[in-house]
């Protein structure tokens, strides 16, 4: 093998690139960043060339020396004569090799793998020549053929209706596969309508940005790299090795939304990579295209990790749902307080970055302090009134240029109002219905608009209440802000879907906040409203159901897409009545209420 220095090609700023020969082509190799720096070593996918990576790249480099290379047979890479067997996993692993000696001769590399270039790599981390060269492997969207070998003898020697489901389900989504294992036809596809199309479809379908992405490429690379399944796919899956155990630590990035490979796949992974560390994404298959604000923090965040000689978990939140919040930008709002500043809290513990929005600008602040202190990455306050539709959207625009589009949004501000229908006055009602209802139409507007806009999933989470479908003769204002919230949520739920984004009504019943003591009771003098606001804040504090506990109804709610859910038990108890026995529901409605 031999190597040999050029000038920078590409769509890659500032790129070195040269020529790496082994068994027989010519692997076109480019390098940013600083070489003294460690390495980081981006391998791509099917049909991609090393252009893919493009952004993740360029911000790696501020960082890391990184090293991205075309697969042979893509970009431009020479392809082997003959093509049959000229694919094998064993020679990609030797054009491995031979990259990283020529890069990175004396230190091992960080390799970062997607879809085929995650397939091939994790035959890199697995084999015995290998050991010593690789310092850790972060994997998206590309199982070990070796290990989904394993998981369908698994479910076809001991079959349960999970597992078949589970079969099943994977078999329908590699419906590609069938078809790349037929001759000639894929060859024809690519090089004809399909290879013109499909940077239109990837930009419909999958929401990715063209630019200089796909290459020109693209033909001739799809039609080679239907090789890489013909050499390998059936062979592997028939005789998987058996010693396929990772010598490296493994961070895997899984997208929630990947159309061709399910999460179900890495469900024993534990079994063949002992320092995993588990991610997952609201994001659709092309995540360095789509995601590489996340890639990027998480290879960070990962390879510094194992740079400093920590453990590869210490790279990850340890709180519940670590794994599936870890990274997502998740904006609260009424963060100061109560339910708003347990969930911002309890998201932090997850490993999320924090917008805690809320009227009290010190509130906020302190919310976002101590999010950052509880393990949020990142934390930021902003003072902004949820009913003030300008506000909003500045907001908005701000949060998206500062920090990403945000993964999850909550729309918790509200306030409470207690008394009767006559007794409350149109300004009244109109100060209920400016926060409660229309704050969350400004955020599910919004935010939920950016979120359908990058078109790789999202959720949004709307603070209702059980007086939503308890009525009550004392909370005639408060109740139906809050109906109208539980059927806002109902209808985005459905118009949504489509676009992979979960949202959810949250239904708390009596929780011991500030609410209680910030309450406007109508039709009583200033003394006869401060004892109301008294004796509703002690009653609530003798129930004493903590925030925290709705704030990990939330996290339940986003991490399972459930889309309402009652939280206390006389919250699910009125649920229950609503739907069962509504008579009941509204003869207790009729009841004075204890004050």
């Amino acid at each position: 093998m031999a190597a040999g220095g050029g000038a920078a090609g590409g769509g890659l700023t500032g790129a070195r690139e040269r020529w790496v020969r082994t068994g027989g082509v010519e692997l076109c190799v480019a390098e940013l960043g600083d070489a003294a720096q460690p390495t980081v070593l981006l391998v791509h996918g099917y049909p991609d060339s090393k252009e893919v990576w493009t952004e993740v790249a360029e911000r790696l480099a501020e960082r890391w020396h990184v090293v991205l290379y075309d697969v042979r047979g893509h970009g431009r890479s020479t392809a082997p004569t003959p093509l049959r067997g000229g694919f094998t996993l064993e020679k990609l692993t030797d054009d491995f090799l031979a990259v990283a000696d020529a890069v990175s001769p004396d230190r091992p590399v960080h390799l970062v793998g997607h879809d085929w270039g995650s397939v091939q790599s994790w035959e890199f981390v697995t084999v015995k020549r290998t050991e010593g060269r690789i310092a850790s492997f972060t994997s998206m969207s590309g199982p070990s053929l070796d290990h989904f070998g394993h998981w369908i003898k698994q479910r076809v020697t001991r079959p349960t209706p999970r597992r078949v489901g589970q079969l099943l389900g994977q078999g329908a989504k590699s419906w590609y596969v069938y078809l790349l294992h037929t001759p000639v036809l894929p060859e024809l596809a690519w090089r004809g309508p399909l290879g013109k199309r499909w940077p239109g479809l990837l930009e419909r379908l999958e929401k990715v940005p063209a630019g200089d992405y796909p290459t020109a490429s693209l033909p001739s690379d799809a039609a080679h790299g239907a090789w890489l399944y013909r050499d390998n796919v059936r062979a592997r899956l028939g005789r998987p090795r058996a010693d396929a155990f990772a010598h490296a630590p493994v961070q895997l990035i899984t997208p929630t939304g990947d159309a061709f490979l399910s999460e179900h796949l890495y469900d024993d992974l534990e079994r063949w990579a002992p320092q995993l560390v588990r991610r997952s994404l609201p994001a659709k298959h092309w995540v360095p295209r789509t995601r590489p604000d996340r890639l990027t923090a998480w290879i960070n965040e990962f390879a510094t990790a194992v740079e400093g000689g920590a453990s590869a978990r210490d790279a990850l939140a340890d709180g519940p749902y670590a794994e599936r919040f870890g990274g997502q930008l998740v904006l609260v709002t009424g963060a100061a307080s109560g339910i708003g500043r347990a969930t911002a809290f309890a998201f932090a513990e997850a490993g999320a970055r924090i917008v805690a929005v809320d009227r009290d600008a010190e509130g906020a602040a302190r919310t976002a302090e101590l999010a950052r202190l509880i393990g949020a990455p990142e934390a930021w306050g902003e003072a902004v009134d949820v009913s003030d539709e300008q506000a909003m959207e500045k907001l908005a625009e701000k949060v998206a240029r500062e920090c990403g589009i945000v993964d999850v949004l909550v729309n918790n501000a509200g306030i409470g109002l207690s008394g009767s229908f006559f007794d409350t006055s149109a300004e009244d009602w109109k100060r209920v219905l400016d926060v409660n209802l229309w704050g969350v139409i400004h955020g599910c507007r919004i935010f939920g608009k950016q979120m359908a806009d990058r078109g790789q999933g999202g959720h949004i989470v709307n603070t209702a209440s059980a007086a939503a479908f308890q009525p009550s003769k004392a909370l005639p204002a408060y109740s139906t802000s809050k109906a109208a919230v539980l059927m806002l949520s109902e209808c985005l739920r459905a118009e949504l879907a489509g676009q992979g984004i979960g949202v959810s009504a949250i239904c708390p019943g009596l929780v011991n906040t500030n609410i209680t003591a910030t309450t406007t009771f109508t039709g009583v003098d200033d003394t006869e409203q401060k004892r109301l606001q008294k004796r509703t804040s002690r009653l609530y504090g003798l129930r004493n159901y903590p925030p925290e506990k709705v704030a990990s109804a939330i996290l339940r709610a986003v991490a399972q897409n459930r889309a309402v859910v009652p939280v206390t038990p006389e919250a699910r108890g009125a649920h229950l009545m609503s739907r069962f026995t509504p008579r009941a529901l509204r003869a207790i409605a009729r009841m004075e209420p204890p004050l």
